[in-house]
């Protein structure tokens, strides 16, 4: 195929399925996916043999839930308006308030949903400001010292988000400080979500320590349901995006593969975290060695003077119109893409079990106009 093209692989996708669904039968918990990571709706029937709810940040996303996943939505958004907020609750089981002045502002239309409040441990391991939750000045959730003693009569659960991609004992370290600072509501609760980041499909996480953690917290709270809603552990190594070399140009001795795909517009947490993505049949090297034979740098095709990131060393000397597959450009890919300098996004594929690939979906200069209307 010679256009570029995200390709999620069944087979890949139901092994991270099976494993969650254990992972929650074993825990005696609730684990569900977060749209904010994946949201290929066409996949859902896939999905919803394995869990059977998804978490929304907007309006959108609690639509997508209710009216394609067929379930309503584990709610949560930083900030409600009036004019979206009657129509998320038609749309969600569960709605959690970021602050106790969007409570009082809403709480009194969500009735006939289970109502949570989002609180802040004031602790995270994660590195980067930019996806750390619990930074110093953070705009998410409620401080233990802001909280009443009793909490409002209809509130029934807490939210908790520490975590990006994180391994089984940077959760066990965080639940030590959840505990600390808010076990004393525990018993007025039903419910409390841990969130997401919790990477439990990466091959090096500590499955049987999360099983073991969410067993010992039941047991210390029984009556408590709890709740999990990673993103990426969904569609984490479940398939690559494919590319293709259309030019090669040389500056000062760099060389670089100009794609027919972009960074900022396909790839966008490679330059916001930022992170060197894996390249098939290619090994990334130090910036110190980018003059090297057969080591390139690879370039998007947008505007953006840094839409590209560097180098790899290849086996053999990059042609025009060659493939270069970036691995693992399933999750936080499709739900981030934009169609800045009017670049059509890749198009999404399913390769079935059987080896057919099913196009889902192309994309062309329609999308990019109806953005704009």
């Amino acid at each position: 195929m010679n256009t570029p093209i995200y390709i999620i692989e069944e087979t890949k996708l139901r092994r991270n399925l099976s494993l969650i669904a254990e992972v929650a039968a074993k825990a005696d918990i609730e684990v569900i996916l977060a749209f904010k990571a994946f949201a290929l709706w066409k996949t859902f029937p896939i999905f919803r043999e394995y869990i059977h709810s998804t978490t929304a940040s907007s309006l959108s996303e609690a639509r997508l839930a209710f009216e394609e996943f067929k379930a309503p939505a584990h709610t949560y958004s930083p900030a409600y308006t009036e004019e979206e907020f009657p129509e998320i609750v038609k749309c969600s089981s569960y709605i959690t308030f970021n602050s106790l002045s969007q409570y009082e502002r809403f709480h009194q239309q969500a009735q006939s949903v289970s109502l949570g409040l989002r609180v802040n441990p004031e602790y995270s391991e994660v590195g980067t400001l930019l996806y750390n939750p619990c930074a110093p000045g953070t705009r998410f959730g409620i401080t233990a010292d802001k909280l009443p003693e009793q909490l409002p009569a209809d509130i029934e659960g807490f939210h908790c988000h520490c975590h990006c991609e994180s391994g089984a004992d940077v959760f066990q370290r965080t639940l030590v400080h959840i505990e600390e600072k808010f076990a004393k509501w525990f018993p007025q609760l039903k419910w409390i979500n841990f969130g997401g980041g919790h990477l439990m499909t990466r091959k090096d996480y500590d499955v049987e320590l999360l099983i073991q953690l969410m067993r010992d917290f039941k047991s210390r709270y029984p009556w408590l349901q709890v709740i999990l809603e990673p993103g990426s552990a969904f569609a984490w190594q479940t398939g690559p995006l494919v590319s293709h070399v259309v030019d090669l140009v040389e500056d000062k001795g760099i060389k670089t593969a100009i794609l027919d795909v972009s960074f900022t517009c396909h790839m966008p947490d490679c330059l916001e975290m930022p992170y060197m993505p894996e390249v098939r049949g290619a090994e990334i090297v130090d910036i110190e060695k980018a003059t090297e034979p057969m080591t390139y740098r690879l370039g998007g095709n947008s505007c953006l003077s840094g839409d590209f990131m560097g180098s790899w060393t290849f086996d053999h000397e990059l042609k025009m119109g060659e493939e270069v597959i970036f691995e693992d450009m399933i999750h936080y890919t499709t739900v981030k893409t934009c169609t800045f300098n009017g670049i059509s996004h890749p198009a999404i594929g399913m390769l079935h079990a059987d080896s057919h690939l099913e196009i889902l979906r192309r994309f062309g200069y329609e999308d990019y106009r109806n953005r704009m209307d």
